[in-house]
C-alpha cells in the first residue's frame, strides 16, 4: 500500500513543514501573549514529532522483512546533467534508525518543555534536524546523502550554540570543526567513486568492483568522517564537550541517533563498497575499538561532571559497534545493529535522568548529590535500571547487543572479545560508583531537601524508554526480524567480494 506514496519524502520533509509553521505562528503572534505564544509552538512541536512517528511506525509494519534490496523507492531526476538523483529507500537496517527517530522526538519536545529562551527558534531547530537525520538514512544517492549528513551539524550547532551551557561557543566549534573537517575527504572520495563508476546512485555503487589500491584510499576518506562521528578513539574528544554543554534534548538526540549516524555509514558504504580495505583494516578498527572500550571506561570512571561521565560511556559502547561491525559475522553485525538501537534507547534515558535532577538543582557535579534515595524513590530506581541496563545487566537490552557483538568477534579473533569483556567489567566500575554517589548514602547536602520526584512529563519520557529496554532484554526478534534479511545479504556480498580475484 505505503509503495503507491511518497511515504519516506513525507518522513523526511513534514518536520521541515512544520518548522516553517512554527517560525510563522512565532512571527503572526508576536505582539500576542508571550506565554500563548511559547504554548502555542510546543504544542505544534509535539503534533508534529508524533504524527511523524506515526508514519515512521505505519512504515515499519509495512515493511517486508523477508524482501531482499531497498523497499519504498522514489525516485526524481534531479541534476540530469550529472546523472544525480533524489532517490530515497529503506532496507531492514536503515527502517529501524528511521524509527528510533521518529521515536525520540517526541521525547526530545517534552524533555525541552521548560526551555523559556527563544522557543520558537529552538523546536524549529530540532525539526529541520530532525528531516536531515531521516534524509541520512533514506538516502540512496550518494551526494543527497552527502547534503543531509552535513547538513545535519547546522541545526545541532546552533542547538548548542545557542542554549547550551556557560562553554557553549567552544564546545559548538568543536563540535562543528572536527566533523566538519573529516567528512571533506569523504567529499572528494564520492567525486573519485563518481568518476570511475560514472554514477551516484548507492545500489549501482555497492555493486560496482573498485580496484583495490583504489579501495584502500576511498575506505580511509570515509573512515576519516564515520570515525569521528561514532566517534571512534583518538578523534572523539569533541563529544564530551558538547554532551556537557548541550541542553538536555539536545544531549538525547546526540547520543541517541546522531552517533549512529558513524555505524550506519560504515554499514551503508564502507563494508558493501570496499570489501577488500574492509578486511585490511579491520585489525586496525579492533585495536581502536578496544581502546576506546578500555581506555574511555577509565577516563569515565575519573570524571567529576555526570553528563561527561555518560559522554566517554557513550565511547566505549560505540566500541561495541565497530568491534561488530567489522567481525562481519552474521551475529556480529546484527549485534551491533542491535546495540545502536539500544545504546539510543538507555543513553537517552541517561541524559533524561541527569536532565531531571539538573533542573531542579542547576548542577551537574557528582559531589553535590548523594542520598536522592529518600527524597526521589521513583526516580532513584529508574535512574537505577538505566544504570544497570547501561552496564550490560542480563534482561536488559544493553546485554543482547553486548553479547552479540562479543560473540560475533569471538568467531574472528578471541582476543578482542577477551578485551571487550574487560571494558564491561569497566563499565559496572564506574556505572555503580555513580550511582552510588548520586543516589545512596545520607543526604548531607541540605540544599537537597527540597526535591521532588519525577512530574507526569518526565513519568511519561523515562517510563517509556524502561518498558522498551526491559522489552528488547527478553524479546530481541522485534529488531532482529528486521535485519537478518539485509545482514545476510551484507555479509554474503563481502565474502563474495572477497573470495573473487582481485582486480
Amino acid at each position: 500500500m505505503l509503495d503507491q506514496l511518497p511515504i519516506l519524502s513525507a518522513i523526511t520533509f513534514f518536520p521541515t513543514i512544520g518548522a516553517v509553521l512554527i517560525l510563522a505562528l512565532k512571527i503572526a503572534m508576536r505582539k500576542s501573549d508571550q506565554t500563548l505564544m511559547e504554548k502555542n509552538v510546543r504544542g505544534a512541536a509535539l503534533f508534529v514529532t508524533g504524527f511523524v512517528f506515526i508514519l515512521t511506525c505505519w512504515l515499519a509494519l509495512d515493511f517486508d522483512k523477508s524482501a531482499t534490496g531497498y523497499q519504498f523507492v522514489e525516485q526524481v531526476s534531479w541534476l540530469s546533467a550529472v546523472g544525480i538523483n533524489y532517490k530515497l529507500g529503506v532496507d531492514g537496517m536503515s527502517v529501524l534508525l528511521i524509527v528510533l527517530t521518529g521515536f525520540l522526538m517526541p521525547i526530545c519536545v517534552l524533555a525541552s518543555w521548560k526551555v523559556e529562551t527563544r522557543v520558537a527558534d529552538y523546536m524549529a531547530a530540532f525539526l529541520l534536524l530532525e528531516t536531515l537525520i531521516m534524509g541520512v538514512f533514506s538516502s540512496l544517492d550518494i551526494i543527497l546523502f552527502y547534503i543531509f549528513f552535513e547538513g545535519s551539524l547546522i541545526p545541532m550547532f546552533l542547538i548548542i550554540g545557542v542554549w547550551g551551557g556557560a562553554n557553549r561557543i567552544y564546545a559548538a566549534f568543536k563540535f562543528f570543526l572536527y566533523t566538519f573537517l573529516g567528512s571533506i575527504l569523504m567529499l572528494v572520495a564520492m567525486i573519485v567513486m563518481f568518476i570511475q563508476a560514472g554514477t551516484t546512485d548507492i545500489e549501482a555503487l555497492q555493486a560496482f568492483e573498485f580496484g583495490a589500491q583504489v579501495q584502500t584510499w576511498l575506505w580511509l576518506a570515509f573512515f576519516a568522517s564515520f570515525a569521528v562521528k561514532m566517534p571512534m578513539w583518538p578523534v572523539h574528544t569533541w563529544l564530551p564537550d558538547a554532551h556537557v554543554q548541550a541542553p538536555t534534548a539536545g544531549s538525547v538526540l546526540l547520543a541517541g541517533v546522531l552517533l549512529k549516524l558513524g555505524g550506519y555509514g560504515f554499514l551503508r558504504f564502507s563494508i558493501p563498497m570496499f570489501p577488500n580495505a574492509s578486511e585490511l583494516f579491520a585489525p586496525l578498527v579492533f585495536v581502536l575499538s578496544i581502546i576506546a572500550i578500555v581506555y574511555t571506561s577509565i577516563v569515565a570512571f575519573r570524571q567529576t561532571d555526570i553528563k561527561k561521565l555518560i559522554a566517554y560511556s557513550s565511547v566505549a559502547h560505540m566500541g561495541f559497534v565497530t568491534m561488530g561491525i567489522f567481525s562481519m559475522t552474521d551475529v556480529g553485525v546484527q549485534g551491533a545493529i542491535f546495540q545502536m538501537i539500544s545504546h539510543g534507547l538507555i543513553s537517552a534515558a541517561l541524559f533524561l535522568c541527569v536532565g531531571v535532577i539538573y533542573d531542579r538543582f542547576h548542577t551537574r557535579e557528582i559531589a553535590f548529590y548523594g542520598g536522592l534515595v529518600h527524597k526521589m524513590p521513583v526516580y532513584a530506581a529508574i535512574f537505577g535500571l538505566f544504570t544497570m541496563a547501561n552496564v550490560g545487566l542480563p534482561g536488559t537490552s544493553g546485554f543482547v547487543g553486548e553479547i552479540m557483538t562479543m560473540a560475533g568477534v569471538f568467531q574472528v579473533d578471541p582476543r578482542v572479545a577477551a578485551g571487550a569483556a574487560l571494558g564491561v567489567i569497566f563499565s559496572a566500575v564506574y556505572m555503580l560508583t555513580l550511582y552510588k554517589k548520586v543516589v545512596f548514602g545520607e543526604m548531607t547536602n541540605e540544599k537537597l531537601n527540597i526535591a521532588t520526584d519525577l512530574d507526569t512529563r518526565e513519568w511519561i519520557n523515562l517510563g517509556v524508554l524502561a518498558a522498551l529496554t526491559i522489552y528488547f532484554g527478553f524479546f530481541t526478534t522485534p529488531i532482529t526480524d528486521f535485519t537478518t534479511t539485509a545482514v545476510d545479504a551484507l555479509v554474503h556480498h563481502y565474502n563474495a567480494a572477497l573470495a573473487a580475484p582481485a582486480s
